[in-house]
């Protein structure tokens, strides 16, 4: 199966990915594992969750409850939430905000200098120890360089890897993934587990044609449905 920690939907302020469409956009493409990480809201992880449970997935399909949560320094990703995280507090305070509701912190697209909302450097420095996952592939990085960096800071450090198709829309999702045994995934330890035993692949987009290819699924979409 593939696992996708990255994904934005209509509860985001820049993408419209409707919620209710993601089941069945996963079961196309063998994406069995995603994580809703909306900027700097919540709900959308339990309402996709919500669905899948209506429909009688949960044996095939896991939703992982997350947040991009724009940190004073840049963003972080908290997986396995219970309840939204603010924006704005410090990456040490957004840190045990994760924790307190017994989360995992994930370092995303970290390393390109040119992602704006990226955790700055010497953040990075000050929280290392206390993250769990790294993304090491991203498909909307600058250049694809900077994945191998990750890479390269992850396995010094002994850390579990992932990809993330930071996905905002529908077709996006399952662009990055890693590929790994089926299971069903509905707790942080699972989630290791299948990182662990699994291996980081996707496809890479330059930035410029991603936004073009977004702005025409949109204007698309508007006329039909994926």
């Amino acid at each position: 199966m593939r696992v996708d920690l990255h994904c934005h939907t209509e509860v985001s302020h820049d993408c419209r990915t409707a919620i209710r469409d993601i089941p069945g956009w996963m079961l196309r493409t063998n994406t069995r594992v995603i994580a809703v990480t909306d900027h700097d809201q919540f709900r959308g992880g339990p309402a996709v969750q919500a669905i899948v449970e209506d429909l009688g997935l949960s044996d095939r399909l896991s939703i992982i409850p997350g947040e991009e949560i724009t940190t004073s320094e840049g963003e972080l990703i908290g997986l396995f939430l219970k309840e939204r995280i603010p924006p704005k507090l410090t990456p040490e305070q957004t840190v045990r905000e994760i924790r307190a509701q017994g989360g995992l912190v994930m370092l995303q697209h970290g390393f390109d200098p040119l992602k704006r909302y990226r955790l700055r450097p010497e953040a990075t420095a000050r929280i290392a120890d206390e993250i769990d996952i790294v993304e090491t592939f991203n498909s909307r990085l600058s250049q694809h360089r900077w994945n191998g960096t990750a890479d390269e800071w992850a396995r010094a450090r002994g850390l579990p890897t992932c990809a993330g198709s930071d996905a905002h829309s529908l077709r996006d999702i399952g662009e990055a993934w890693v590929e790994t045994p089926f299971r069903t995934v509905d707790s942080p330890s699972a989630l290791l587990a299948a990182l662990r035993e699994g291996t980081v692949a996707g496809k890479w987009t330059h930035p410029v044609y991603a936004y073009g290819r977004k702005q025409w699924r949109v204007f698309n979409g508007q006329f039909r449905r994926d």
